[in-house]
């Protein structure tokens, strides 16, 4: 979950009101939730990658350098402590700041490091049982997990279509960008 907090030009993720700025002279984000110490990390780097895309896709956008935003991991069974959220949390700031939403039927997992890259995760086998079962009809992995992918038995990995990406670029394109394609219904 993450949710824009803070005055009225911040918005959550349901909210349909557009705006570029606002809300203070500096950006904060607040991470809650069971976290580890890795995970408070991550959403520190999701928010500098989410704002060095942004500036790259729309320029005029300053969202995330004004927005104060509470992103909350919801508590699960067990306390999270792995860097693998990292894309999703950087998709969900990015689908906040442009007022868009993600692809439907959509799975990720990946690392993302400073600089862009995503990172091979560890768990390709369970994350896409869980995918499977979640109905979920794209996922995305690293690239660098494709091998671990194409080792799964054909019946997990059926139905899936799969994007392998090296670049947080490459999720945004799959996440975000789906542009006029027959995929821009899915999002609605």
């Amino acid at each position: 979950e993450c949710d824009g907090g803070g005055d009225d030009s911040s918005r959550s993720s349901d909210s349909t009101e557009r705006s570029t700025g606002g809300g203070g002279s500096s950006a904060t984000l607040v991470a809650t939730g069971q976290l580890g110490d890795v995970m408070r990390e991550s959403t520190r780097i999701a928010q500098t990658v989410a704002r060095r895309v942004l500036r790259d896709v729309e320029p005029q956008n300053a969202f995330l350098d004004h927005a104060s935003l509470h992103m909350h991991v919801p508590e699960g069974a067990t306390p999270k402590d792995g860097p693998s959220a990292g894309i999703a949390m950087v998709t969900s700031l990015l689908s906040i700041a442009l007022d868009r939403p993600v692809r439907k039927h959509l799975a990720m997992t990946g690392e993302v490091s400073l600089t862009g890259l995503v990172l091979p995760i560890g768990g390709v086998k369970e994350k896409t049982v869980a995918a499977q079962r979640a109905g979920v009809k794209h996922i995305i992995l690293p690239f660098a997990n494709q091998r671990d992918f194409m080792e799964l038995p054909e019946n997990l990995r059926e139905g899936l279509e799969v994007h392998f990406v090296r670049t947080f670029t490459d999720v945004y394109h799959v996440a975000l960008d789906y542009g006029s394609s027959a995929d821009e219904s899915e999002a609605s």
